[in-house]
């Protein structure tokens, strides 16, 4: 049976004339945006209770008045506020599983398919009135910031307009689809749910600044989840029933092979985000619910932050500038993955970087993309791997060299070698400390002598959380005092920054990170101790004994500074409990790892009962006179 219009229902029920229908016909054409009912009751032809008992009987989809209802608190958080005015929604209450929902268009199936995605809840809709759904909306979420005000279609192209998917293959079938998906996702009306959750799931990833996206299939839904800051935090659940389509959607952006599903893969593809561009990098893991797809996003523009901007503190900023500034000599950040190296040391090139010298980097894979540098991208199928790179880059000409990583010994040979010979060589190592950098190149079978002889700093890095700018400072707590007092924080601040939370910060009280750092100069007492084949804590001895700070120490700084706190330190760092004593000269506390006390240099604790070693210069080189 042909279903009814709103018109013919009204007519039917002798609430609306032939005459009076035609005209408000006409009207409408004259504005497409202007719904026939809305514009009848606007006009006094028909009352709100004839309008809405019709309106039910062509959608299906009872009325429900939005200037009187109550909104349950907990539904108003799963729809955020600009989703809500864009789709001209508001969350009701929930009904057992399901979310009832306030809709001026309950019968748009690509909004309600956009809800269920984003609440991961069966939606039940409603019908209202723009008019009145608008003003519940403004009175429920607040009224909308000036630069933001648009109407809901402008917002809906905007949004469209946002993204841009580009192909990084060759292959025609995938630039074929690329440009299938790129056009689709332009026609809203015929955008298919896989593609609007990928296009909104990569958009609000960026926006949020995530280092990677985790799409994790499971017993009964797909489980997306957001890595911010570098903790995990989950964006929303999908019904299992889009897990494959999603998931294949992915893949043929990737140039991955669809059909493959019981093998890990890898692929990647670029994104445009307005005036941002972003390198996806994807790979797929077979589990026992689905494939796990991660995709990590790269921005390619390089970054430009100052030392100072990425934590280091003011005298450790003077140090490896002055390292920078030397004509050869080896430079190591060291780390686990995800800390921050390939930021320190793009920052680090970018302070060298200069027309009269050339600079040389082998990466796998080139995450930002420099102007001036000349950039090697790792290819270990065409035989391109960091040790074949290296020996051809040394008939380059180069002046500054930067490679990925080390990773055996013949990488680390030559690039200590070319450190020797004229070129300044930065790498990353994966090593908990600056010290244990030395230990991992002996144990890849680099002589000690080489390493002394080539090294010129160590810096090893963490990032730690920022606590956001909602903190509060408080009275600080004895049990705060006494941590600190037991790192060996010799005057614990008065008060202490807590977290708080807010809407920025998604209510985790932390936003952004800052870098936390050891350094260790390799110095003549250095090189002669590691060419000596002084490693681990007697090295790390010596090197405090002139000056290096510990990481943890440093990080305290920050907490001392209410940047962050000292449960987000100890979680990213180990903090060592250090006894604090008296100087027996002036009665000041000191650390038990002074030797002698910094104000009035009276010896503060016993010497070690072994002779400590003693060097002097002997030509060019430094002896030691056990």
């Amino acid at each position: 049976m042909k279903k009814k219009r709103l018109g013919e229902v009204l007519r039917e029920r002798g609430h609306l004339s032939a005459a009076d229908l035609n005209r408000a016909l006409e009207d409408q054409q004259q504005d497409r945006l202007v719904h026939l009912g809305e514009l009848l009751l606007r006009r006094g032809l028909v009352t709100k209770p004839e309008l809405s008992s019709a309106l039910l009987e062509v959608f299906q989809v009872p009325y429900i008045d939005c200037t009187s209802i109550q909104i349950d608190a907990e539904s108003l958080k799963l729809i955020p506020a600009a989703m809500a005015r864009r789709c001209r929604t508001l969350p009701i209450r929930m009904d057992g599983t399901e979310l009832v929902v306030a809709m001026a268009e309950p019968q748009n199936l690509q909004v309600l398919d956009e809800l269920r995605f984003k609440t991961g809840k069966p939606i039940a809709p409603r019908l209202a009135f723009r008019g009145e759904l608008d003003a519940a909306i403004t009175k429920w979420y607040g009224r909308e910031a000036p630069e933001h005000q648009a109407s809901p279609e402008s917002a809906a192209r905007a949004e469209e307009r946002g993204i841009e998917f580009i192909s990084s293959s060759d292959q025609k079938r995938n630039v074929e689809a690329m440009r299938e998906m790129q056009a689709e996702l332009n026609q809203k009306s015929k955008t298919t749910p896989a593609v609007l959750l990928v296009a909104s799931t990569i958009r609000d990833a960026a926006g949020r600044k995530a280092s990677d996206i985790h799409i994790e299939p499971q017993t009964s839904d797909m489980v997306i989840r957001f890595r911010i800051d570098g903790m995990l935090r989950e964006y929303q659940r999908v019904s299992r029933h889009l897990q494959n389509t999603v998931t294949s959607r992915i893949k043929i952006l990737s140039d991955m092979d669809i059909s493959e599903r019981r093998a890990p893969q890898d692929g990647r593809f670029l994104v445009k985000i307005g005036e941002r561009r972003i390198d996806l990098r994807v790979s797929t893991l077979p589990t026992q619910y689905g494939e796990k797809v991660v995709l990590r996003l790269l921005e390619s523009s390089a970054p430009q932050e100052t030392f100072s901007k990425l934590g280091l503190p003011p005298a450790m900023e003077e140090k490896l500038k002055s390292m920078l500034a030397l004509p050869q000599g080896m430079i190591l950040v060291t780390g686990p993955t995800g800390c921050g190296k390939s930021t320190t040391l793009y920052s680090a090139l970018t302070y060298v970087r200069k027309p009269s010298i050339n600079i040389i980097t082998v990466e796998d894979p080139v995450e930002y993309a420099v102007p001036g540098l000349n950039q090697v991208q790792v290819n270990t199928k065409a035989g391109v791997t960091f040790a074949s790179s290296l020996r051809s880059i040394l008939r380059q000409d180069p002046n500054v060299i930067m490679i990925g990583e080390i990773r055996d010994r013949e990488t680390a040979e030559i690039a200590l070698k070319a450190a020797q010979t004229g070129h300044l060589v930065f790498s990353t190592l994966h090593t908990n400390d600056s010290v244990s950098a030395v230990t991992r190149l002996l144990d890849l079978g680099v002589p000690a002598f080489q390493i002394a002889s080539s090294m010129t700093g160590i810096l090893a890095q963490r990032l730690v959380r920022k606590l956001c700018p909602c903190r509060k400072s408080v009275a600080a707590s004895s049990e705060f005092v006494g941590r600190l007092r037991a790192a060996g924080v010799l005057h614990p601040p008065a008060t202490q920054s807590v977290s708080v939370g807010c809407e920025e910060c998604d209510l985790t009280g932390y936003r952004g990170r800052i870098g936390i750092y050891e350094m260790l100069v390799v110095d003549d007492p250095n090189r002669a101790a590691i060419r000596a084949g002084q490693t681990g804590e007697e090295l790390r001895t010596l090197a405090r004994r002139n000056g290096m700070k510990l990481m943890h120490e440093q990080a305290l700084e920050q907490v001392c500074a209410g940047l962050t706190t000292i449960e987000e330190v100890a979680r990213v760092v180990p903090i060592e409990h250090v006894t604090v004593s008296s100087c027996p000269g002036c009665q000041r506390d000191l650390a038990g790892t002074f030797l002698f006390c910094p104000y009035c240099g009276v010896q503060a604790t016993p010497m070690p009962a072994e002779k400590p070693a003693v060097y002097e210069m002997t030509g060019q080189a430094l002896v030691n006179h056990d």
